[in-house]
């Protein structure tokens, strides 16, 4: 019995076949799109926490990822942390700056477009005078969030390229938010 395989077709590191089969998959039935990611979070005592990833639900069923993942947050000192991870806003940062690389680097092979090196630099502004609750009239998030990305491409590809954040679910997420519902329950 001979076995043949064929190369994978790659673009900026992406697997076309995969990533195409999949969105043929979802043009012909829909109701596969529909993701929950889920996460557990548990205080570690001060400002420190720890969120485990395991598993999420598409394409009709629940999927375990390879590996477990641990997200840990903690406070800088100024706001009486230990400064021994990064803080929530950073991770924010870090969910948005990964999604908008993905985002671009996926639907820029998916549309033919190569990329040699893609960087981000992003930094928010938050007031700590909202979350600390010393002026109700501050907002307690951040104000502004700037991304700025250098990108190694044909310099007539990076208007497009740009076009290409509209894609990111977190960017979305942010830009045009999102219902959170908290529901606090006694042990």
């Amino acid at each position: 019995m001979t076995t043949t395989t064929s190369a994978t077709r790659r673009l900026n590191g992406v697997d076309l076949d995969t990533l195409l089969a999949t969105v043929q998959q979802i043009k012909d039935d829909p109701g596969l799109g529909a993701c929950r990611f889920r996460a557990r979070n548990a205080w570690l005592g001060g400002t420190r926490n720890r969120t485990t990833v395991a598993d999420f639900h598409g394409a009709r069923q629940d999927i375990p990822h390879l590996q477990t993942f641990l997200l840990e947050a903690d406070e800088p000192p100024i706001v009486a942390g230990q400064d021994a991870y990064a803080n929530p806003a950073e991770h924010l940062l870090h969910a948005l700056a990964s999604c908008l690389t993905t985002s671009m680097a996926a639907h820029a092979a998916v549309r033919g477009i190569a990329i040699e090196a893609l960087e981000s630099e992003l930094e928010g502004d938050i007031d700590l005078n909202g979350f600390l609750g010393l002026a109700p009239d501050v907002p307690k998030g951040f104000t502004e969030i700037r991304a700025r990305f250098r990108v190694k491409a044909r310099p007539e590809d990076l208007p497009r390229l740009r076009e290409l954040v509209a894609f990111s679910p977190v960017f979305n997420t942010i830009t045009g938010g999102a219902r959170v519902v908290v529901d606090v329950q006694g042990s």
